[in-house]
């Protein structure tokens, strides 16, 4: 480009024109001030130097030079390797977050993420966006929890694959959540029994359609056709016991708060990990603890209306009562139950027909008859049926014991054994 040539915007030809008519007596200082938004002191600079400058005088003069403020090349070099070192796959606002608290190194997430883009550390990634409708927030704390299981290789290859049950209230963004080997029944209300302890029982609870939150059995089509009561699973009878309504989303955008934190989660969380060097779930409970405290102190919302809808927990021992799985079983004759492919002998006599049995969240188990607490024990040597082996001959007399419609005659050309 000619040096002669100069790159004027159209602020610059706008300062240009009202500076030439405050020259030429055409319009007044103060005018051309008002005009731009400046002040008379600045005009009054700006025509002095437009009369000795020429045209180019009304340019700033640090355009095209360099930032005195911006940082030297060995200190982003500095930056980088660390970044590399130890926070290689970060993203930009997380990775300037922890520069910060770790290695007391203050940078803007833009500046890390503009290195980043024109060092090809990360990529931009474009989503595909689908129209949905907005959906307000509930206005009270408690009024509806959103809840689900996230299976994450959270550990990534220093330990198992882990699912974590988590928790967001839709009103205050306030977040709960528990590491289990699997999602289930028993995780499900392992998790919710923490959650009642610590912030109460919420009016309602938002789920998807798993199987262990909504039953899948053929019944539930008989109950819609007949008008009957469609059956529960045992996660939405406990929830109807402590009085919860439990709303199921048709799709997983409907409940896009819990899914969107574990998009989050997925990302910072596992760092978090990967920094703690967590190979175990009991550690990775504990890290967890710790990381949603900062969490839900730096992104929890106040509630547009300030009653908080929880209800006070019950005891531990109503608690337990609920949230278990319960199964019924009839008593045999000799007073023994099958439960779980096992069995098992009532110790005391009981008139009642059939057995209910409790599976409680910490691993026990209550059988109860009538209400009342039964003691029993497990059957750990069950008889061993022996086959007799009959021969053919005897076969066929014991056939022709049980026809009642007449002798079976075998064949002639049979051979039975002496």
């Amino acid at each position: 480009m000619r040096e002669d040539i100069l790159v004027m915007t159209q602020e610059d030809l706008k300062r240009i024109e009202l500076t030439k008519k405050a020259i030429g007596k055409e319009i007044c200082q103060w005018q051309v001030a008002k005009i731009l938004g400046l002040s008379q002191r600045q005009v009054r600079r700006i025509v002095r130097r437009v009369k000795e400058q020429g045209a180019g005088g009304v340019i700033h003069r640090r355009r095209g030079k360099k930032n005195c403020r911006r940082f030297s090349e060995e200190f982003k070099a500095e930056v980088l390797l660390i970044y590399l070192k130890k926070y290689k796959g970060f993203g930009p606002l997380f990775a300037s977050e922890k520069l910060r608290v770790s290695e007391g190194i203050k940078i803007n997430r833009e500046t890390l993420r503009q290195w980043l883009i024109d060092g090809q550390y990360v990529v931009r990634r474009r989503i595909k966006r689908t129209h949905r409708l907005w959906r307000e927030r509930k206005g009270y704390y408690g009024e509806m929890v959103q809840m689900d299981g996230s299976h994450h290789a959270w550990l990534e290859d220093r330990g198992p694959w882990l699912v974590l049950m988590g928790y967001i209230d839709d009103a205050t963004n306030r977040v709960h959540g528990r590491f289990y080997e699997y999602e289930g029944t028993m995780p499900a209300m392992d998790s919710f029994k923490r959650y009642i302890r610590k912030y109460g029982i919420p009016t309602s609870v938002y789920l998807d359609r798993h199987s262990t939150y909504k039953t899948t059995h053929y019944d539930q089509w008989k109950a819609k056709v007949f008008g009957d009561e469609p059956p529960l699973s045992q996660f939405e009878r406990a929830l109807k016991e402590l009085g919860v309504r439990v709303i199921h989303a048709n799709s997983a955008p409907a409940k896009g708060r819990v899914e969107r934190l574990f998009r989050t989660l997925q990302d910072r969380l596992v760092k978090e990990l990967r920094l703690a060097n967590v190979k175990t779930i009991e550690e990775a409970n504990c890290v967890l603890e710790k990381y949603l405290i900062e969490h839900n102190g730096r992104y929890t919302l106040e509630p547009v209306k300030r009653a908080n809808l929880h209800r006070r927990s019950p005891g531990d021992k109503e608690l337990n009562e609920i949230l278990c799985v319960k199964k019924y079983h009839p008593v045999r004759n000799d007073f023994t139950v099958v439960h779980g492919k096992k069995l098992y002998q009532i110790m005391q006599y009981t008139s009642a027909r059939e057995i209910e049995v409790r599976d409680l969240v910490d691993g026990s188990m209550v059988m109860l008859g009538r209400g009342r607490l039964l003691k029993y024990k497990e059957i750990e040597r069950l008889p061993v049926k022996r086959r007799i082996r009959l021969s053919q001959k005897s076969r066929f007399r014991i056939l022709d014991k049980n026809r009642s419609w007449g002798t079976f005659k075998p064949k002639p050309n049979l051979v039975f054994p002496k």
